[in-house]
């Protein structure tokens, strides 16, 4: 057996063990420990921005891209955010215990469907250090423990708050073992977290197309999968043109390197040549490049020609593709076509075209006048999210703390038996 092997071993029993302690935790203790956690991440601010900075200072040696390494920063602002989604998550509803349905059957037997712990949670993800708070403090509440493997480029931010999270937890009585980071960088762990069936019951990847691949090939534990996030904003024949010069450049811009940030602008012809052209002048002033077909680059001078594996890209990047398209269900037909079922969404006053959109459209999340920015488990009120999943099974869109649970079915009975 190689040293990543036992090491993993070792991981997954203790993880299993937490998971038991958790499962059994009142609300009121969870609550404190995620309370205290928080407290804990502001406290060790300092700590957790010096060990990122170290993490920044490899990344730029490595020529990581400006989106990726935005998403690898720490800030105090950022630090402070993460405390606050810890204690978002605190205050949530308890979601384990929770009785779903119940019936009585007519031999008198009393059925209950309640939500219960999935147990033991491994999550894979990239860049993004704060993942770490999130994806802990979500497991805690839900009454999961939670294996952490978190990108290379950010193990000494992940170790940082992971520390500061174990505070909180042991000050309320529960395991510190119930969140553990995968204390190596070695890829060989990833390949072994996907092979332990019985000690972890779901993997979550978070990260980008490789690694969501490698997971899809590799792993014989259950998955929430978190495909690409190819979003789309279309722009229909009845949009608003100062709601659409609002919503595209904040879809884009306000932060590149997330899932949710559009990648592909359609717009109907009828309107391209009214409202385009300031949509343009707003995103190239902004610093993103526009690469858009023939009608699109006949607009301005400045938009490069988009080939068509722009269609299939996702930048999280300053980069935009804009298409223009010949009405709702064209644009519906490119977004199947070339999207990944994330998030899409469509400006406009007519309410039967934004219908017909929200209803047509097999995404996990749909928007009507919306910026798919707010494709976030914050931004839903879930007070944080593991990810985007984008498949069909068990849990769809933003992965909250509902969604970390599953059910068992509770059956009382007076001394029943069956002929």
């Amino acid at each position: 057996m190689s040293d990543i092997d036992t090491l993993m071993d070792e991981i997954g029993r203790k993880a299993r063990a937490a998971a038991r302690a958790l499962a059994g935790a009142a609300d009121a203790t969870k609550t404190k420990a995620l309370r205290a956690a928080a407290a804990s991440i502001r406290a060790s601010a300092e700590n957790i921005k010096s060990a990122n900075r170290l993490d920044m200072d490899d990344g730029r040696k490595k020529s990581l891209s400006n989106s990726l390494l935005d998403r690898l920063e720490l800030t105090d602002g950022r630090i402070d955010a993460m405390a606050k989604g810890v204690e978002e998550v605190a205050a949530l509803a308890d979601p384990v215990g929770q009785v779903m349905a119940a019936w009585t059957r007519p031999n008198g037997l009393k059925i209950e469907r309640v939500r219960s712990p999935l147990g033991v949670i491994g999550i894979i993800y990239e860049s993004r250090p704060n993942v770490t708070a999130d994806a802990a403090a979500l497991c805690v509440k839900s009454g999961n423990a939670a294996i952490l493997r978190g990108g290379s480029e950010s193990a000494r931010s992940s170790k940082a708050i992971a520390d500061a999270l174990h505070e909180g937890l042991c000050a309320a009585g529960l395991p510190g073992e119930a969140v553990q980071v995968v204390p190596t960088t070695d890829r060989a762990a990833v390949g072994k977290m996907l092979t332990m069936t019985g000690a972890i019951d779901v993997i979550i990847p978070r990260g980008g197309q490789a690694l969501t691949e490698r997971v899809m090939k590799e792993s014989r534990v259950p998955t929430f999968l978190h495909l690409i996030g190819l979003c789309h904003t279309y722009i229909h024949a009845a949009a608003d043109a100062d709601k659409a010069r609002r919503i595209v450049l904040n879809a884009k811009m306000r932060r590149t390197g997330i899932c949710g940030a559009t990648e592909t602008l359609l717009v109907d012809r009828d309107v391209a040549k009214a409202m385009l052209p300031p949509i343009i002048d707003d995103l190239i002033k902004a610093g993103c490049e526009v690469r858009g077909d023939d009608a699109v680059r006949a607009l301005d001078k400045r938009v490069t020609a988009a080939t068509p594996q722009d269609w299939d890209t996702e930048y999280l990047d300053a980069i935009l593709s804009v298409k223009t398209v010949g009405g709702l269900e064209e644009a519906m037909d490119h977004i199947v076509t070339h999207g990944s079922a994330h998030t899409e969404s469509i400006i406009t006053e007519d309410q039967a075209a934004a219908n017909r959109f929200m209803e047509g459209l097999d995404s996990a999340i749909v928007m009507h006048n919306a910026s798919t920015q707010f494709a976030d488990g914050g931004e839903f009120g879930m007070g944080a999210e593991i990810g985007i999943a984008t498949g069909k099974l068990h849990a769809r869109g933003p992965v909250g703390v509902e969604q970390l649970t599953t059910f068992k079915y509770k059956v009382r009975g007076t001394g029943q038996i069956r002929n």
